[in-house]
């Protein structure tokens, strides 16, 4: 049984920024890092927190999170139409990482996406 990396991102963002935060990640930033190759999971507003928003995203090790996520913020799509923005937008962010096998991040990912 092999371990990846569960990466879960929570941001606060700025109060009434939420859904404009969320259509940005949907409509932009979520696919630009599936062109990166990165694996998301499951991203959206916090069930329990009006300026939460959640990112949960998949790595076969720490070496992928770094590059993936490099490769990501150094792309010009990024840098012209995303950064400003959200980084206005945001209060706070932490990241958690937990390492499990491979197996449970992809029932997990299947139980997120139905």
């Amino acid at each position: 049984m092999s371990e990846w990396l569960l990466e879960v991102r929570l941001f606060t963002v700025r109060p009434g920024t939420r859904e404009e935060w969320h259509r940005i990640s949907r409509d932009g930033t979520i696919p630009l890092m599936g062109k990166c190759g990165i694996t998301v999971i499951a991203h959206g507003p916090s069930a329990n927190d009006d300026d939460g928003y959640y990112l949960v995203r998949a790595f076969r090790d720490e070496q992928e999170r770094v590059e993936l996520s490099q490769a990501f913020y150094a792309t010009e799509e990024w840098a012209r139409e995303f950064e400003e923005p959200l980084s206005q937008m945001m209060a706070d962010y932490r990241t958690a990482v937990i390492p499990l096998p491979r197996e449970a991040i992809e029932e997990f990912a299947e139980r997120v996406t139905g």
